[in-house]
């Protein structure tokens, strides 16, 4: 069966992490191949040609896949496994969550600057908060998500929101209903997780290929 994309036909169905043996739902994973090479190549939009390798979104499950070499193991062959894949991984997450959120910008799904982010939080149009994380705590803490705490993103950079809204930086941001709000949310939980032992403060290496 030809493969599809990870988030609208594969959310129904479950696939094993090869790291903790726990089946879970592919929106929240990694799916890897193996490429013409040999080597392991993350499949981020989940459309690469291959068997599938599964890993949980999570960078010590990541870690331990590679450590183990339970990519070997999985493939049943031997495989090379680059010493740069977690941080390829991170940068192509956050180039996805960059993209998505530009989208949501330009189709008017989304807006920045803290006035204009308050105003629309104050709303009921306003679905998800993004704060950069190494902006201000103290200004920070002046905006509320517009629900519980899965509706605020703090996993990026303000250089990469910058990215995304065709400015240098960027601290506050808010997404509106649309057709955007609910992939950006759920990919943002992928780059969080992959982030979740770095300080959450975006990739070390090749920072500048975002």
């Amino acid at each position: 069966m030809k493969q599809r994309s990870i988030d609208k036909n594969l959310g129904g169905q479950v696939r094993s992490c090869i790291a903790t043996g726990i089946a879970m739902s592919p929106i929240s994973m990694i799916r890897f191949v193996i490429g013409p090479e040999g080597d392991v190549v993350p499949d981020i939009y989940g459309k690469l040609p291959g068997r599938g390798i599964w890993v949980s979104a999570k960078s010590a499950a990541l870690e331990k896949a590679v450590k183990k070499k339970l990519f070997y193991r999985s493939a049943k062959k031997p495989v090379l496994i680059r010493k740069n894949l977690v941080s390829n991984v991170e940068n192509i997450l956050a180039r996805r969550l960059i993209n998505l959120i530009s989208l949501a910008r330009k189709a008017g799904q989304a807006v920045t600057g803290f006035e204009k982010v308050k105003g629309l939080l104050e709303t009921d149009r306003a679905k998800v908060l993004i704060q950069a994380n190494d902006g201000s705590k103290r200004e920070k803490v002046r905006l509320r998500p517009p629900g519980d705490t899965s509706t605020k993103i703090d996993c990026m950079t303000s250089r990469e929101l910058g990215l995304a809204f065709g400015r240098e930086r960027v601290i506050h941001a808010a997404i509106t209903a649309g057709g955007l709000y609910k992939e950006i949310s759920m990919e943002s939980l992928r780059l969080a997780g992959i982030r979740e032992n770095n300080g959450n403060t975006g990739a070390k290496k090749g920072k500048e290929d975002v």
